[in-house]
């Protein structure tokens, strides 16, 4: 093996072995090859041995298939490179070396909820301020502080409000607790060499010594203890090689630093630097549509990105009504391309910004049968949250089912323990009556007090509209219900990095029932309940290696797909609205919107709506985003679109009563038997299985030719019966 297969640049990359190297490795320009070309090359020509070596990453999957590469391509079975992610390999070194500090070698490392537990533990023993802050809020605080090396004497130094010398002095109790409990969370895996090198320098000299040679993939990822940690270790030998696209560091919300490199050069002036243009994946169409946008940030490093495989297709552009027309519109596009291209399901991939709209997608999905998956997150009515508000609306359907119960019964945190509800179960099985009913009593227990309060009031909350069920619309009812349990107030007022997204979840949630009611305005609570359930379980029937995938443009980074549809390119979704404001904030948000665009390889769609439902009821009117402006017109095609149901926008007294009225257009449908031989607009013939239900309602369970077989709701699915 020669390193033929390598163009003039990457070859020059991979031979520049001599003093620092920064790579700048423009999407798809075959960065993963030349990584693992430089280190079969490193070790072939015996410039280093292997564990000499020190290759860092930042997934032990994305170490695990480098060392796999260099191993085949080398011809042997084993390889003592130390290569792994920085947490792994300053593990490693801590295990080693970290008694110097004061912990033993067999110290613990704690995860989130460990550090959640020991938070927990020095609010209750600290007393005196324990409402001003929640043990999440306080843990995402330090972590922050961590990523920036800001110690506790530090921030307390800056600290004026009342809320900052609190956290504080959680910070330092947390700090000398872990201590005490020999152990370590995340960020201190990352901290802690960095102090042993600090005190210790001949510790330092002796990783100096023994990687000579240092290779990091993902720099423009990097952090401010990751930085450090590779100069200190590079500083005497120079030999150090880093590898990124600026253009995609997109995680500067969880502590990246994009000047770590940008300004590689600063650091390290002795510095070679190769730039890889020629692009492997994506047609020139593309590759000019994502520079055009990304060029507009102030601080990046110029890229000329040239497509190997021609000019390709010009980005569809669509607008639609709604984000249910917004999910048509790419069923009607992924069908077209399946027919006219021969393309597989596992060939697409929709992308969006925000989890929560995945619901609008994973809905119209279910309806038509395409089989997906959601990758890099979960479906979205099993997300926690979503989960929680359904489990209300169960109990308030079915007052027996103790299970849900206990789910929502302390949701939001009310003060009712598990020893508390242990008393409700056993007074229940006294008295022989539903553990529900044991709630309007708590004082028959002996619980006195706030958790007394609390269960009454919760018991009076689920009986009011256990009554009110047949009254109400499911709609009514769930966002009545919602807010008088303070399911959005709890999401709203929590200063949780993640509370935001988890309140969208549930808006969505509330927009799906109004969505529902709207199609069905004679369903009940429970139809809409089953609706749920049956969508959940549809897709078990499906094969699971030819799906469509569903991701957040974070979770896309990576990867790669002929096809690509971006949704919910509104203004204000895409970029979010609170980025608007901050210069670093907006350019993070173009870095991300061209890994989107860079993912795909043959085709892209944009699709963004003139109306986007919030919390069911409320429509927000929508323009296209600012990206979309910042492409040129000659790479854009507008596709226009109209779906089977025509939507109106009805205003009513006030401006919150402003709803959606949906009128279908196709009316019609087969009333199908088992045994009937039915066409698929995507499948194509098959023959029906198992039905139930009659007309539109109609839910059938279809074997293709193919052997495909699909559980379909009639409405939605467009079947055609083949008679004779």
């Amino acid at each position: 093996m020669s390193l033929k297969s390598l163009n003039s640049i990457q070859r020059a990359a991979v031979e520049a072995v001599d003093g620092p190297v920064l790579i700048f490795a423009g999407a798809g320009s075959g960065k993963t090859r030349v990584l693992t070309h430089k280190l079969y090359y490193l070790v072939r020509e015996g410039l280093f041995e292997p564990e000499e070596i020190l290759a860092v990453t930042f997934t032990n999957k994305a170490a695990e298939e480098m060392k796999s590469r260099v191993k085949k391509l080398l011809k042997r079975k084993t390889l003592p490179l130390s290569i792994g992610t920085f947490h792994s390999i300053c593990a490693r070194l801590l295990r080693e070396d970290i008694k110097t500090i004061g912990f033993s070698q067999n110290f613990a490392i704690y995860d989130v909820k460990d550090q959640l537990d020991l938070i927990k533990v020095l609010i209750a023993e600290l007393n005196n301020s324990k409402n001003l802050s929640t043990p999440n809020q306080i843990r995402t605080q330090i972590s922050f502080f961590k990523n920036k090396m800001i110690t506790p004497d530090m921030q307390a130094r800056k600290a004026r409000t009342i809320l900052e010398k609190y956290i504080v002095d959680i910070y330092r109790a947390y700090q000398k607790a872990l201590k005490v409990n020999d152990a370590l969370d995340f960020d201190d895996l990352l901290l802690y060499p960095l102090e042993i090198f600090n005190k210790k320098p001949t510790i330092l000299r002796k990783y100096q010594k023994k990687w000579k040679y240092i290779l990091v993939d993902e720099y423009q990822d990097t952090n401010r203890p990751q930085f450090h940690f590779l100069t200190r270790l590079a500083e005497k030998h120079q030999n150090i090689c880093v590898v990124g696209d600026d253009d995609q560091s997109i995680y500067g919300w969880r502590g990246a630093e994009i000047s770590n490199i940008l300004d590689f050069e600063k650091f390290f002036s002795s510095c070679r630097v190769f730039t890889l243009e020629k692009n492997y994946r994506s047609t020139q169409q593309i590759l000019d549509a994502a520079i055009s946008v990304v060029m507009n940030n102030d601080r990046r490093s110029e890229k000329n990105l040239i497509a190997t495989g021609g000019s390709g297709e010009s980005i569809g552009l669509m607008e639609t009504v709604d984000e249910q027309e917004e999910a048509s519109a790419i069923v009607s596009a992924l069908e077209k391309e399946i027919k006219l291209n021969k393309r597989t399901f596992s060939e697409f991939a929709v992308l969006y910004r925000t989890n929560a709209q995945s619901r609008a997608l994973e809905d119209s999905f279910r309806r038509i049968g395409i089989p997906y998956n959601i990758i890099g997150g979960m479906r979205f009515y099993e997300r926690k949250e979503v989960k929680n508000v359904l489990a209300y609306l169960r109990l308030v359907v079915n007052l027996k089912d103790t299970i849900t119960m206990r789910r929502v019964v302390n949701f939001p945190a009310r003060g009712i323990g598990a020893k508390t509800l242990d008393k409700c179960v056993e007074q229940a099985r006294k008295d022989k009556i539903e553990l529900f009913d044991v709630l309007k009593n708590p004082h028959k227990m002996q619980i006195r007090g706030k958790q007394a309060e609390a269960l009454s009031k919760f018991y009076e909350l689920i009986k009011k509209y256990h009554d009110l069920r047949e009254k109400l619309s499911a709609s009514e009812l769930a966002r009545s219900l919602i807010e008088e349990a303070g399911v959005l107030k709890h999401f709203k007022e929590s200063a949780d990095p993640e509370a935001r997204e988890r309140f969208d979840n549930v808006a969505e949630l509330l927009t799906s029932i109004e969505e529902f009611c709207i199609r069905e305005p004679d369903a009940t609570l429970s139809r809409f309940l089953e609706d749920v359930s049956l969508l959940t379980d549809i897709d078990h029937w499906n094969d699971s290696d030819n799906r469509v995938a569903f991701m957040t443009v974070h979770s896309s980074k990576g990867l790669e797909f002929p096809v690509v549809f971006l949704s919910g390119m509104d203004d204000g979704l895409f970029p979010l609205y609170n980025s608007l404001d901050s210069k670093d904030e907006l350019e993070e948000e173009r870095r991300l919107f061209y890994v989107a665009l860079t993912r795909a390889a043959e085709r892209v769609f944009l699709l963004y709506s003139t109306n986007r439902r919030r919390m069911g009821a409320e429509n927000v009117s929508g323009i296209p985003s600012r990206f979309i402006s910042e492409i040129p017109e000659d790479y854009l095609e507008r596709i226009d679109f109209s779906s089977a149901v025509t939507r109106k926008f009805v205003s009513g007294k006030r401006q919150q009563d402003t709803r959606t009225e949906l009128i279908r257009t196709i009316t019609t449908f087969d009333d199908f038997e088992v045994g009937d031989m039915v066409k698929h607009s995507i499948f194509g013939v098959g023959k029906i299985m198992a039905l139930s239900g009659s007309g539109e309602n109609q839910r059938v369970g279809v074997v293709f030719k193919d052997g495909t077989r699909k559980k379909l709701i009639v409405k939605y699915a467009n079947l055609k019966k083949i008679t004779g």
